[in-house]
């Protein structure tokens, strides 16, 4: 069995109990404005967020990274199983809340790409 969508590119990856999926993985960083407290206020809007992803359907993992060498920019990486749920998720109502609680927060609008998981895989 092959999950694919027509958009993403790359060969499927195997599971582990022989069903294939292609792996989309989704990176979005963002800059909070200069304030600690706006920075403060984003880092939990993301970890609420975080949390709840990760029980989405076909969400792999979902991780939150900050940068050491840029003060208020955090890095959110989302693995997925295909880039359809993906897609679902980003137009689900959990997206949209998080991207409305932390707009008055952002310096500038988040940078979002896409990736082929040309070598990412899960530590099963």
């Amino acid at each position: 069995m092959s999950i694919s969508t027509s958009d993403t590119k790359g060969p499927p990856i195997a599971m582990s109990d022989d069903i294939e999926i292609e792996l989309v993985v989704i990176t979005m960083t963002f800059d909070a404005n200069q304030r600690q407290a706006d920075n403060e206020e984003l880092l939990a809007i993301l970890s609420k967020y975080i949390v709840l992803t990760r029980m989405a359907d076909g969400c792999r993992n979902v991780d939150l990274c900050s940068s050491i060498t840029t003060p208020g920019r955090h890095l959110v990486i989302q693995k997925w199983d295909s880039g359809q749920m993906q897609r679902q998720h980003f137009d689900s109502p959990l997206m949209v809340e998080m991207a409305t609680s932390c707009s008055a927060v952002l310096a500038s609008a988040p940078e979002i790409d896409m990736w082929e998981g040309t070598s990412a895989h899960d530590l099963r």
